[in-house]
């Protein structure tokens, strides 16, 4: 079937078995009905085949089918899947169940801060309506007595003017909204812890209840309740599974009894079992906490009354803060008081999926058929198999583990909830696994085991019962959740709905609109002086350390020098610095004076020429 077909097929089956069953007088969740109906395909008794399109005469048979497993009252497999629904759609773990209230706190207390935040300045009418306003949300805000109690209004008014007094209401309001938002928070809580140490005091505080006292008496109270049904309940898982194997033993011990509804309270039982074993760690883990929260609150009201006894005035600085960690440790104690609401509200609503248990098999029925059965308990079967342990050297190719070899062992995730992976597909009952014995890790996934034998027959081909649990996960849709196979069921989810794998959650999914926005540059951008694009410059370097790989470097050591030390030595840099090695001079020297007479001739044909040398001599000049 194609997806969007196979969608709206899916969503018109869930509205008409729905209309058919409230026509009956059953208004069912759209989250059961949509789970019975893919259940009921999944059935393979059922023969729908969800590779192929349903005609209208299967939708027809669909919806019947549904119709008349949603109306039977007398089935344990649809109160399993009730209880199993229910759960889901209203368990919360510690941190959901107080970041919700929280935000149910904020929701209704917006009012009253939009009106204080969006006062206008410089009415003194309007700063008196809202100071009374502050007050209301003080009030509201601690949760120490109702609004409407005339002591409490006025124990809060007292302690409020003691630490903001009207006259600052002008500052107050020339604030931005964000902080008014802060110190309206500061001031519920400074408020809160005065009026706390009031009442330790015996100054007032008639309206706020004493839940350290009230949580002290209630949690062991809720605690062996939550005990007192799980022994209950176990103890039925106990006779159930004895009557299967007695069946199983012999077929005709009880032919009165039915091996499928003997099968489907035994599930219902043992989800019952887990379902109050998560309620009583949760109880277990508020007794804890209560316990603490006690001790620091002795502590911190002690601090408080030796800081601020005897004494007529005193630094805010110094006390206020004691006041706030007073508001916050009552603020725990409030969240304790939630928490243990919750899980008493859960463990009653719990109790309704098992009353189909005392119409099917009544107490006087089931010792009847307990006559001459050995009942075993978990703890019985666990002590039978202590001493046995799988021979690892039987197995080659196969990793086995054992809890005092294995860090870290509790953390490690079992298969189906910690039962037998053996027992299950074969035997179509959840007896309690026994990691003494050995756990088997396969596809890394790790299994337990109730005995040696059913190990050693599960490891010889861990696939073929992993196939057979899957088959009788099918059969009866209880164990999905049970065993905790919903990876292997994910097409099992409603249309509208959408499971958290990790436990097992049929809630819608929560939605809102969200925006994200990026910085353009989130790290310090980075240069790389080194890259080079240029090819040419690329060819350049490559020949450079071409070159190079052709050069040696050469070095020598003789038997004289290498066991010599390394010397230093330091000079002192040449200066600078000129010498003259002759000096500037000069001299004076006759001009030569030279004569030649008898040029031009004479008389005589014969010329006759004289010289005559008139140079001073040197010695002269």
């Amino acid at each position: 079937m194609s997806g969007e077909r196979t969608q709206s097929v899916v969503k018109r089956i869930i509205r008409q078995v729905g209309l058919e069953c409230a026509a009956q007088g059953q208004s069912l969740s759209e989250t059961l009905v949509a789970f019975m109906v893919k259940a009921v395909v999944l059935d393979p008794r059922n023969d729908f085949n969800m590779d192929r399109i349903l005609t209208e005469n299967d939708t027809q048979d669909l919806i019947q089918l549904c119709v008349t497993r949603l109306l039977d009252t007398t089935n344990p497999s649809l109160s399993t899947i009730k209880m199993q629904v229910y759960f889901d759609m209203n368990y919360a773990n510690r941190d959901e169940l107080l970041s919700e209230q929280e935000r149910v706190l904020e929701g209704k207390l917006a009012p009253v801060v939009r009106a204080i935040t969006e006062a206008g300045p410089r009415v003194q009418e309007n700063t008196e309506n809202v100071y009374q306003k502050i007050v209301t949300y003080v009030l509201l805000r601690s949760g120490l007595g109702p609004p409407t109690d005339i002591e409490a209004v006025r124990e809060v008014t007292a302690a409020l003017q003691s630490v903001f007094p009207q006259t600052e209401m002008a500052t107050f309001i020339s604030l931005s909204k964000k902080d008014k938002e802060q110190q309206l928070k500061d001031l519920a809580m400074l408020v809160s812890g005065i009026r706390l140490y009031n009442r330790q005091c015996q100054k007032g505080g008639s309206s706020i209840d004493d839940l350290p006292d009230i949580l002290n008496e209630a949690i062991p109270s809720a605690t062996r309740t939550l005990d007192e049904r799980l022994n209950s309940c176990q103890l039925l898982a106990h006779h159930y599974t004895a009557l299967l194997e007695s069946m199983q033993e012999d077929p005709h011990r009880h032919p009165q009894l039915s091996s499928l509804k003997l099968k489907e309270a035994l599930f219902n039982v043992r989800q019952y079992e887990a379902f109050l074993c998560i309620l009583q760690s949760n109880a277990i883990t508020s007794g804890q906490e209560v316990e603490s929260l006690n001790v620091q609150f002795e502590a911190a009201m002690m601090v408080l009354k030796n800081t601020v006894e005897n004494k007529t005035s005193i630094e805010f600085k110094e006390v206020f803060p004691l006041f706030m960690e007073l508001s916050k440790l009552w603020t725990s104690f409030q969240d304790e008081m939630l928490l243990l609401s919750f899980l008493t509200n859960m463990a009653n609503h719990l109790q309704q999926f098992l009353e189909i248990q005392s119409q099917l098999f009544p107490e006087e029925m089931l010792t009847s058929l307990l006559e001459g059965v050995t009942v075993k308990s978990d703890e019985e079967r666990i002590k039978e198999a202590m001493g046995t342990k799988v021979n690892v050297s039987d197995f080659k190719n196969q990793e086995w583990l054992f809890p005092e070899t294995t860090d870290y062992f509790d953390q490690l995730l079992i298969q189906y909830h910690g039962f037998c992976a053996h027992s299950i597909g074969v035997k179509g009952i959840t007896l309690p696994g026994n990691p003494a014995i050995g756990i088997l890790k396969h596809e890394e996934k790790y299994y337990v085991f109730s005995s040696k034998e059913a190990a050693y027959l599960f490891a010889q081909d861990p696939d073929k019962f992993i196939q057979l649990n899957i088959e009788k996960a099918k059969k009866y849709a209880e164990l999905i959740q049970l065993l905790e196979l919903h990876h292997q069921f994910e097409y099992l989810v409603p249309h509208a709905q959408a499971r958290n794998a990790s436990k097992g959650s049929l809630k819608p999914p929560p939605k809102r609109d969200s925006g994200t926005q990026t910085d353009t540059h989130i790290l310090p951008p980075t240069i790389v002086r080194s890259y080079e694009w240029n090819e040419w410059e690329l060819r350049r370097k490559a020949i450079k350390l071409a070159n190079l790989r052709r050069k040696l470097t050469h070095a020598m050591q003789t038997d004289l020098s290498h066991m010599r030390r390394e010397n230093f030595t330091q000079v002192y840099l040449p200066k600078d610095a000129g010498t003259q090695t002759k000096r500037d001079n000069s001299s004076n020297v006759p001009k030569p004076q030279i004569f030649l007479k008898g040029l031009r001739g004479g008389p005589s044909p014969t010329t006759h020429m004289v010289t005559v040398d008139l140079t001073r001599p040197l010695d002269e000049t």
